[in-house]
């Protein structure tokens, strides 16, 4: 009976029946299957990142593309803005050298006619005074015998030259 009194044997006696009742409701059996769930549930979240990260990834991937193709389009927009406007500077030029060689013909050909009506006025103004000269020179010299005679002979001319 003094093995039923020793506190070893009763240790003993305790640690068997708590491995025989872990046996007997399967404890082992429910850990094992919780931790399996629980590994099983953490190989489906990695599962799930892995396929996440998969995704950003083809995203990412995607926008750097499109960011190069807008790059590229904003340069040619660019590049065809230049040439346009060096094409319409060309053709401001263009037209402003034809205006300014148009207008300085316009002046040059007005220039001409003023200068051919300021000489037609001074050969009008010419001929005034020496037909005013003439008059006087021949009303001085002209003596009414010499001036019958002339009007006589004048009329003879043209009579002349009407037949």
């Amino acid at each position: 009976m003094w093995v039923f009194s020793t506190p070893e044997f009763w240790v003993a006696v305790s640690f068997a029946g708590f491995v025989g009742l872990v046996l007997y409701f399967k404890i082992p059996k429910i850990v094992t299957d919780a931790l399996d769930k629980r590994a099983d549930s953490i190989r489906l979240e990695l599962e799930e990142a892995r396929k996440l990260r998969e995704e950003a990834q083809a995203i990412l991937a995607e926008y750097e593309r499109k960011q190069r193709d807008a790059e590229k389009e904003a340069e040619e927009i660019v590049r065809l803005a230049k040439q346009e406007a060096d094409a319409l500077a060309e053709e401001t030029r263009v037209a402003l050298t034809e205006s300014l060689e148009r207008r300085t013909r316009l002046a040059e050909e007005k220039i001409a006619r003023a200068e051919e009506q300021a000489m037609g006025e001074v050969r009008a103004a010419a001929v005034d005074v020496a037909i005013a000269a003439a008059e006087t020179v021949i009303a001085k010299k002209m003596t009414p015998a010499a001036s019958g005679k002339l009007v006589d002979k004048s009329i003879k001319d043209i009579e002349g030259k009407l037949n």
